[in-house]
């Protein structure tokens, strides 16, 4: 399915929470964990992550939920597409959406992917993650998850953007701003 007009923000209200929680619980793999309604909700409604809501002509089609705190900062803790809008990119572009994010502040990003969820983690291995390794019996008995890692380069080589030095390029457009800027 190609997705027409999709905009990226922040979770916008109760409503739209709602809608996020029922597309995480009538999904995989919260399905098969047994995530009721009310758990997603509390997922999606918790102070410790940041919500970010994919929108086709107002309307949630996907989110993902980052922790940028603890120790694994930089953590994609939920990626969550409707049924009838996987396959089509919107899950790749969610990722991308909250690498940007985190790679502004944090060297790397981390996520879990099921062992029930294959095609997921095809997925963040296409996208350039790596397996760190397998946590047995982590939400379930018998199962595991993967924790797996993208990377910008070690802990202390990086400089958050906020410390970075602007390059030739950003600083001849912010000088161009400045100067339309001053002309108005």
């Amino acid at each position: 399915m190609k997705m027409l007009d999709l905009e990226i923000g922040p979770l916008a209200g109760d409503a739209e929470a709602r809608a996020c929680a029922e597309m995480m619980s009538s999904s995989d793999p919260w399905i098969f964990f047994g995530r009721t309604f009310e758990q997603c909700l509390a997922r999606v409604t918790n102070p410790g992550g940041e919500v970010w809501v994919a929108r086709e002509d107002g309307i949630a089609r996907g989110f993902i939920i980052l922790v940028l705190h603890g120790a694994f900062v930089g953590y994609i803790q939920v990626v969550c597409v409707a049924a009838d809008a996987r396959g089509g990119g919107l899950g790749s572009r969610l990722v991308r959406f909250a690498e940007e994010r985190i790679f502004r502040k944090f060297p790397n990003v981390f996520l879990c992917v099921s062992s029930i969820n294959p095609r997921a983690r095809q997925l963040y291995e296409r996208l350039g993650y790596t397996l760190v390794g397998e946590l047995d019996d982590y939400v379930m008995r018998g199962q595991s998850e993967f924790l797996m890692r993208k990377s910008a380069g070690p802990l202390d080589e990086f400089r958050p953007e906020s410390e970075r030095s602007p390059t030739a390029e950003e600083q001849s457009l912010s000088s161009r701003g400045d100067a339309e800027t001053r002309r108005r």
